[in-house]
């Protein structure tokens, strides 16, 4: 049995139908000089081909699924008229005389690792859809010449299948002929991706972060996906099957848990928050009534075209998502990335940066945001003209000590002095909180509630630094499944904290999204959580289950628990 996170519940059986990346498979060619306007041709051709296939998806899935999330075509055929995209693909086979495909490949590779080199879920899911439009494109060009490279054959999957890939893929999900996915697998973690949003929209049974599953599954096998559950039986034998043949659940079942309050069995009431980067997460989170947005991320407005914002644009974007928040709180991130992200603007704060050998620990956010405090000042202009419109929080990231508070907050005193006496709307009062990521800010939490409003707990981040465990190597993904109870106990002191002068803390992450850490957070005094939109109702199904007092008494042992192993051989005598 394999486990993964759940973005969609449901019970669903069908043969596995393996997809691998196609980008990856795309080797290297080249092309003579009289063949370049031909390669271009083709490409041209594809696009037109390609626009045509999603024009008529949205059509066809007009009324099958939300019309906002049907706005997600938009956005791939917005990719496929993107200059920056069709002028790479062509100056590669201008000016190198490469061929179309590995172009094609090679563009979309190079986007995919500048968006991904920040911790954001919102960028990721850009990555993810500019991966789709390239896979769309490359599957619409017509074959290429003998001397060109020729697309392989896609293999063709079975009238009904489970799927099974590494990332999760609209143009796999369904064909316009062809809308036969059971189920979704993948081994890759995207929860927020217009991918994801779709399979819920659509009600397909979805699991992300299966890990093992390609070398676990093979092309045909029976795969048994309980996705409420959380789990994937693979070849189950017949007395499995017909436990679960019976076991779907109610199509409005997700919607009944929408209208339900958010607390525990017990009717303890818990505060969720959604966590998010757009403006589509904002909508979301209130059709969900979640509580409000916990965290809004702003590196895209930063990284789509590598160069600072206008203030205008800025003002611009977080006004409308104010607007879209309807009077809920939203919390602002302060821009987030490290030096590996080659940002323009940041000459000072980064003019050593081929010296960083870890980014992570270098000149990131808000360190290098006080080495160009020009950014910084135009950054803060927009959120206190947004925050005339509604609840406008900020938070800071990668806070060490108060003094990174107090220097924002002073800067923060400045502007608003200039919008006051240049007769610029703007709020009077606008909270400002810290991160908790860095071990000193997690062991200074009180010193911190002396200078801020509220804190946020980036859990994932926070068990990163504690246990020095890169979050992108897979041979220690082991270290962000259960929380250590090391870590548990920084989250109990600063929760206690916080409970001590009446303050607000959130705890987010994608640890907080599983089920077997929930009860220890509970115990350990945590109230309010921050997820995103797209996970709420699975997190809402878990909180429901939960009873506080078995919370408290789980969470008692587990931090008297030295080791990491002592833990999980716990919480599995909590289960037996």
């Amino acid at each position: 049995m394999l486990q993964g996170v759940t973005v969609c519940p449901g019970v669903a059986i069908g043969p596995a139908f393996l997809r691998d990346d196609e980008l990856t498979r795309v080797g290297s060619s080249h092309v003579s000089t009289d063949r370049v306007n031909d390669e271009l041709n083709r490409f041209r051709e594809a696009l037109d081909a390609a626009r045509r296939q999603l024009m008529d998806l949205k059509t066809k899935l007009e009324g099958k699924i939300r019309s906002v999330d049907a706005r997600i075509f938009d956005t791939h055929l917005t990719y496929l008229k993107d200059p920056i995209f069709i002028t790479d693909v062509e100056k590669l086979v201008l000016e190198e005389q490469m061929g179309l495909e590995s172009a094609i490949a090679k563009v979309i590779s190079d986007f995919d690792r500048v968006f991904k080199l920040v911790e954001s879920e919102y960028l990721r899911e850009r990555a993810l859809d500019l991966r789709d439009v390239g896979i769309r494109v490359l599957r619409c060009l017509r074959p290429a010449a003998a001397e060109g490279a020729e697309p392989q054959k896609r293999p063709t999957p079975p009238d009904r299948y489970v799927l099974c890939a590494k990332d999760l893929s609209i143009v796999d999900m369904f064909s316009l002929g062809n809308e036969r996915v059971e189920a979704i697998l993948t081994e890759e973690v995207a929860l927020t991706s217009h991918a994801a949003i779709l399979a819920r929209s659509m009600r397909i049974p979805t699991l992300m972060g299966v890990k093992g599953l390609l070398k676990s599954v093979k092309p045909g096998d029976t795969v048994l996906v309980d996705a409420s559950g959380a789990n994937v039986h693979i070849s189950p034998d017949e007395r499995l099957l017909a436990e679960y043949g019976a076991s779907a659940e109610p199509e409005d079942e997700v919607e009944e848990w929408v209208r339900e309050p958010t607390r525990t069995r017990d009717g303890t009431s818990i505060g969720v928050l959604a966590t998010g980067g757009n403006h589509d997460d904002v909508e979301r989170a209130v059709a969900s009534r979640m509580t409000g947005m916990g965290l809004y991320r702003c590196e895209l407005l930063f990284l789509y075209d590598r160069r600072p914002p206008e203030e205008e644009t800025l003002y611009k974007h977080f006004a409308r998502a104010v607007e879209l928040a309807q009077g809920n709180p939203i919390t602002f991130r302060l821009l987030d990335v490290d030096s590996s992200a080659r940002l323009d603007g940041f000459a000072q704060a980064w003019k050593s940066a081929k010296a960083e050998g870890n980014p992570a620990l270098g000149m990131k956010s808000i360190r290098a945001l006080f080495k160009e405090p020009q950014i910084l000042r135009v950054l803060l202009r927009a959120l206190l003209r947004a925050s005339a419109q509604g609840d406008v929080r900020v938070v800071v990231p990668f806070v060490t000590d108060a003094s990174d508070v107090r220097r924002v907050k002073e800067l923060m005193f400045d502007e608003k002095q200039a919008l006051r006496k240049a007769r610029v709307p703007h709020g009077d009062r606008v909270p400002v909180g810290a991160m908790i990521e860095i071990p000193a800010a997690a062991l200074g939490a009180r010193d911190l509630l002396g200078e801020t409003d509220f804190l946020i707990v980036a859990l994932d981040s926070l068990v990163q630094y504690l246990l020095a465990a890169d979050r992108e190597n897979e041979d220690l993904r082991g270290s962000f499944a259960v929380v250590h109870p090391m870590v548990l106990r920084a989250v109990r002191d600063i929760v206690a904290a916080a409970d001590g002068l009446d303050r607000e803390v959130i705890v987010h992450g994608e640890l907080v999204a599983n089920p077997a850490n929930l009860p220890l957070l509970l115990g350990a005094g945590v109230r309010r959580f921050g997820v995103a939109p797209v996970a709420f109702p699975t997190f809402k199904r878990a909180l429901a289950e939960m009873d506080l007092r078995e919370a408290r008494r789980l969470a008692a042992d587990a931090l008297r628990c030295s080791t990491a192993g002592e833990l999980e051989q716990l919480l599995i005598g909590y289960r037996g």
